[in-house]
């Protein structure tokens, strides 16, 4: 899966929480200063080379919308930094939340019965 800049996530987020938009109503939903119309074209042509977007088109306009759930981006996301930064090792992943983290008995012991849970299905 290729990176998204801060950007692109958030104009993914945008989508994820409001749905198919046009340009105009992606630009409304910016903080100020906000970017021209003409960047956030760019920024979704972009999105929509890498996969995560796409398009309807509506007479001579588009109506934009994401084409992977948050919790698909959030996953593949999760699954690169543990193959980058881990060596696809979990194991690796929750010692280090252990011993770098305050991470509670209590927090543990709820993680250990999510994974059962999920064995057990």
């Amino acid at each position: 899966m290729k990176a998204l800049t801060n950007k692109e996530e958030e104009i993914m987020e945008f989508f994820w929480q409001h749905g198919s938009m046009f340009v105009k109503d992606i630009q409304k939903l910016f903080d100020e200063p906000k970017p021209h119309i003409n960047t956030i074209s760019t920024m979704i042509r972009i999105l929509e080379e890498k996969g995560f977007a796409g398009h309807e088109s509506l007479g001579k306009t588009y109506r934009y919308h994401a084409l992977i759930s948050k919790d698909e981006y959030r996953k593949k996301t999760l699954k690169g930094v543990i193959s980058k930064y881990f060596n696809n090792c979990y194991l690796d992943v929750v010692s280090s939340f252990i011993t770098k983290e305050d991470v509670s008995i209590e927090e543990l012991k709820s993680l250990i019965d999510q994974v059962e849970q999920a064995h057990i299905k």
